[in-house]
């Protein structure tokens, strides 16, 4: 008889651990809302696709999520590719990564970055945190007219607390004499994950998730109220009445404090509930026609921080006539303050709908890494495994989260 596993949570770590499970065990999701999807989510309003959290596309520099992911789908009929045309909108658009563009830059402002850079040569003191980092690695003109304001925006946060391991494999390397390369020959970034992306030529990530949730039994609309470790069975029980051999919980880690009956983790809830994090007021609006995809904003005046251009990602994102794009802010912003702020921001955004999600960005200390371990450590010795963004407090990208989950599998 084959073992059973629950699997808690259908959004991408979920769903990709069930099916590399599904031929060796029997597996059953269980999810709370009413459809798979988690954060990669989309809705359909007034003709327009909705990103609710995000804009997400795919690539990946690992060969073995790649090679899963495209069994599934049909690369050539089913997806578009795009180069990656984003922006830092400065009183202008100016290309992104902004450090090699600094020809299009206001010449005084090219300087002082210029003169940063030669001095940023001759030190090699090494960053202790995210401030540092981007001070030292960029120059002190650039961190206050671009990489300063708009991450205080995205994270709300001192730079200088934000320890580099959270944002591992998300920040730009580059050294001094690529950057003037990249600016004498106006060379392209393509080293970043998603320099170039795949994206649906229809429904957007909720294609994914529809696509990925076939084959899979998934109880929808059923949240895990209740997990208990039956110790003299050695059987999980969910809901006092489906038994498990093993369960892997892909939601968020503050919801299984309540819902774990056993008290192996009791020592860690107040630990666990003072995990800190950032959820996001995504808008969706028209705006001018633009050939951008991403428009990044650190513009002190409105607090939304980057305007993600869906509606160039696929024509079928658009309703007939318009280009439709999402404005995002960090955290709770109320409508009157949304539409207040747009008449602000650029490319004359046109509000459509709106939508906060509490849970999207993780937040890290140095500790954390440290304390999701510990837990980890405890709960396997019982059966139980945490995969995913907030069920292992990690700011995983679609394909890092997939790439995670696929690790956690090759174990059983």
């Amino acid at each position: 008889m084959k073992k059973k596993i629950a699997i808690i949570g259908s959004g991408i770590s979920g769903m990709t651990l069930a099916h590399h499970f599904k031929d060796k065990y029997e597996v059953e999701l269980f999810e709370k809302e009413s459809r798979p999807g988690g954060l990669i989510k989309c809705d359909v309003i007034d003709g327009n696709l909705y990103h609710m959290v995000g804009g997400h596309v795919f690539n990946s520099k690992r060969q073995d999520v790649l090679d899963w992911f495209w069994n599934f789908f049909d690369k050539e009929h089913e997806f578009t590719k795009s180069i990656r045309n984003a922006v830092a909108y400065m009183g202008k658009p100016i290309g992104y990564p902004i450090e090699n563009h600094l020809y299009q830059m206001d010449n005084d402002i090219t300087k002082e970055v210029i003169n940063d850079l030669l001095d940023l040569s001759k030190s090699n003191e090494e960053p202790q945190n995210f401030e540092e980092f981007l001070k030292g690695k960029f120059g002190l003109t650039l961190y206050e007219n671009y990489f300063k304001p708009y991450n205080e925006k995205i994270w709300k946060k001192d730079l200088s607390k934000v320890p580099l391991t959270w944002l591992e494999g998300k920040l730009p390397m580059p050294k001094i004499e690529e950057i003037f390369y990249n600016n004498i020959k106006k060379e392209k970034e393509m080293n970043m994950v998603h320099s170039s992306f795949f994206y649906p030529k229809n429904n957007g990530s909720q294609f994914l998730a529809n696509r990925l949730s076939e084959g899979l039994k998934i109880n929808l609309s059923t949240p895990v109220e209740t997990l208990l470790k039956d110790k003299e069975n050695n059987k999980w029980i969910v809901n006092a009445d489906k038994e498990f051999d093993m369960v892997f919980f892909a939601g968020n880690i503050k919801s299984l404090t309540s819902m774990l009956k056993n008290d192996f983790i009791e020592d860690y809830k107040e630990k666990i509930q003072s995990l800190d994090f950032h959820g996001t007021t995504t808008v969706l609006c028209e705006i001018d026609p633009n050939d951008f995809s991403w428009i990044y904003m650190p513009n002190v005046k409105y607090d939304a921080h980057r305007i993600i251009c869906t509606g160039n990602f696929s024509k079928n994102n658009n309703k007939e006539g318009i280009m439709s794009a999402t404005v995002e802010f960090t955290d709770f912003v109320s409508e009157e303050t949304i539409k207040e702020q747009l008449k602000d921001i650029p490319f004359t955004p046109k509000y459509i709908s709106h939508k906060y999600t509490k849970y999207t960005y993780p937040i890290q200390d140095v500790t954390t890494r440290a304390l999701i371990s510990e837990i980890k450590e405890l709960t396997e010795k019982e059966g139980l495994y945490l995969s995913g963004r907030f069920a292992e407090w990690e700011y995983y990208n679609m394909d890092a989260a997939m790439g995670a989950a696929m690790d956690l599998a090759k174990n059983f």
